[in-house]
């Protein structure tokens, strides 16, 4: 074919596109193969970063409010075991069980079964904390989910664990202990 004075050649692929009607899709079907997956990264680092804010207001960094999380939910656990648990080094775990039992809310008892490991236990101040932490944290659901009707947060919500499932991802555990810098940890 000649387009003044060039000449071109359709590609295999072109003379099938062009053999083949056009079809129509909404335009809302018609999606990037990398939708999705770009839609969920955004929006987790999104609240992520919102959650920061709203964690910071209480004193705490994202890592610090995990652990304390972890640590109310299943209190006795060894150190180790938090650190297997959340899939960090125990060595990268120690400045943030540290910072956390400095603050006077988390401590470290001795494990009866093992006297060798300390298991950790949030203290009432922790307690009182975590409290404080689940309403921010229902507060920041509540603003991310407001555009969604119940039923619409509920399927979401259905679908998300599903995929987490799929992944292996640990229900209640960040991914991002796995590259919990030092710096991260204070």
């Amino acid at each position: 074919m000649y387009y003044g004075a060039v000449a071109t050649t359709k590609t295999p692929a072109a003379r099938l596109d062009e053999a083949q009607p056009e079809q129509t899709q909404p335009e809302d079907t018609r999606r990037k193969r990398t939708d999705i997956a770009f839609l969920v990264a955004q929006l987790g680092a999104y609240a992520a970063e919102r959650f920061g804010e709203r964690a910071a207001a209480l004193d705490f960094t994202r890592p610090q409010a995990g652990l304390l999380r972890l640590i109310s939910r299943e209190p006795g656990q060894s150190q180790q075991a938090v650190a297997r648990r959340l899939g960090t080094p125990p060595s990268r775990l120690v400045a943030l069980v540290d910072g956390l039992e400095q603050r006077g809310l988390i401590e470290r008892r001795r494990n009866p079964g093992d006297r060798r490991n300390y298991a950790l236990h949030p203290t009432a101040a922790g307690e009182q904390a975590m409290a404080a932490l689940g309403r921010v944290s229902l507060e920041h659901e509540q603003a991310i989910t407001a555009p969604l009707t119940q039923a619409e947060r509920a399927q979401l919500s259905k679908l998300l664990g599903k995929l987490a499932a799929a992944h292996d991802l640990v229900p209640g555990i960040h991914p991002g202990y796995r590259n919990l810098s030092a710096s991260a940890s204070e």
